[in-house]
């Protein structure tokens, strides 16, 4: 299998009554799913990657701020169009599950787990 552009799609807020320390580790989380699919030849990517630059450089003061929802899941759901597919990890999060539906929508291949997805050649 040729290498494949994934979006992982996992909580970031969701369940985290917005505590800096339980976003961070649904963050980790990501990251070390990322890492995982980088080893095994795959170009992973996160919607936080290129979210939270831009939200900080446009004056959010607050996660949820109006800056914030303007540009968190919108710039994701642009960032599925472009990948080859999603990966959803972790428990219920209505934006991940977005992720998801998007990636459907576009025809984009849908994984639920690391294991479905083969080894890059």
């Amino acid at each position: 299998m040729a290498a494949l552009m994934i979006l992982v799609a996992g909580p970031y807020r969701s369940g985290t009554g917005d505590d800096p320390a339980k976003i961070q580790a649904n963050v980790d989380a990501m990251m070390d799913t990322a890492l995982a699919l980088f080893r095994a030849g795959h170009l992973p990517v996160l919607g936080e990657w290129y979210a939270l630059p831009l939200i900080e450089h446009a004056g959010s003061e607050e996660i949820g701020d109006p800056i914030f929802d303007e540009i968190f899941h919108p710039i994701a759901r642009r960032l599925v169009e472009k990948c080859d597919g999603v990966l959803r990890i972790g428990g219920p999060s209505a934006g991940a599950d977005d992720m998801v539906a998007t990636a459907e929508a576009h025809g984009k291949r849908v994984f639920r787990a690391i294991d479905e997805i083969p080894e890059a050649r």
